[in-house]
């Protein structure tokens, strides 16, 4: 999956947005201010992206695909990074994006989630 498509598809979702980060190298994928993907590289130069995930979810990933690691520069358990140049079907990616918006999202006030429910017509986000 390429990059712009990527960040494309996170920008789908009520209330996010993507920043660069010119200090990190990185573009952001962001719901308000909380980070839920980041894209960039690693120290060979490789391009990832980095998701949150619950981590049992993630170790099933890793367990899948050898593209799938421990988030590089983040938290082992909670984040997991993608070599994007991997054989990682973009199902999958699309796939872990929405869980980690999903994760970041369900970590909101109550009164926030309703917010962003109301963005999207006949919305059930939780």
């Amino acid at each position: 999956m390429k990059e712009v498509d990527i960040c494309t598809y996170a920008e789908t979702f009520p209330a996010a947005h993507t920043d660069y980060k010119a200090e990190w190298g990185a573009t952001r994928l962001l719901l308000d201010d909380k980070m839920f993907g980041m894209l960039g590289q690693d120290k060979s130069g490789k391009r990832i992206l980095t998701v949150k995930l619950k981590p049992e979810d993630g170790e099933l990933l890793r367990e899948q695909y050898a593209e799938i690691v421990p988030g590089y520069y983040m938290n082992k358990v909670h984040w997991n990074s993608i070599d994007l140049a991997g054989q990682v079907p973009d199902e999958t990616i699309k796939a872990m994006i929405q869980n980690a918006y999903q994760l970041i999202l369900q970590g909101m006030t109550k009164k926030r989630q309703r917010e962003i429910n109301e963005l999207v017509p006949n919305s059930t986000i939780s």
